[in-house]
């Protein structure tokens, strides 16, 4: 297991430094990448990143012919942030909504979508890892919103 290295984490500069590492994929494919004021938050930084680049990665990936757009929100609730993902890809079939988040399920196969199916497995253990859970809501052809909670500092 990999230790949490909880410290204040400024989730704008996460962002950007993402969206940098995801600069070809987000050039090649038009993707416009959007977000409210992003909160600091109590979090492991490298894990939290990996989940953000995860989640944006699939957007881009799963995408129709049009370009992708990917909004990322957040909601302060009592005891969580709320963070949103959206975008307006293939969308998921809601009957899959949680078995996307296991180990190599793939929804997709003969090859049209690279990847080993175990990013979404990955999301839900660093979101689970730092007390927070993890969901998506979804309808086929409509796109997807990734919902993650993250407790508000203490």
């Amino acid at each position: 297991h990999a230790r949490l290295l909880r410290q204040a984490v400024d989730c704008e500069a996460l962002l950007a430094r993402v969206l940098a590492s995801l600069g070809q994929s987000l050039a090649e494919s038009g993707a416009r990448v959007t977000h409210d004021d992003l909160p600091t938050v109590l979090a492991d930084a490298g894990q939290l990143e990996q989940l953000l680049q995860n989640l944006i990665g699939n957007a881009i990936k799963f995408r129709r012919e049009e370009a992708p757009k990917v909004h990322i929100a957040v909601e302060a609730q009592a005891r969580d942030w709320v963070f949103s993902v959206r975008d307006n890809g293939i969308g998921i079939d809601p009957r899959f909504s949680e078995r996307i988040f296991e180990m190599f399920q793939r929804l997709h196969g003969g090859g049209r979508y690279a990847g080993s199916g175990v990013g979404l497995a990955i999301c839900k253990k660093i979101v689970e890892r730092h007390g927070g859970r993890i969901w998506v809501e979804s309808t086929e052809g409509q796109g997807a919103t990734f919902y993650f909670t993250l407790p508000r500092n203490q």
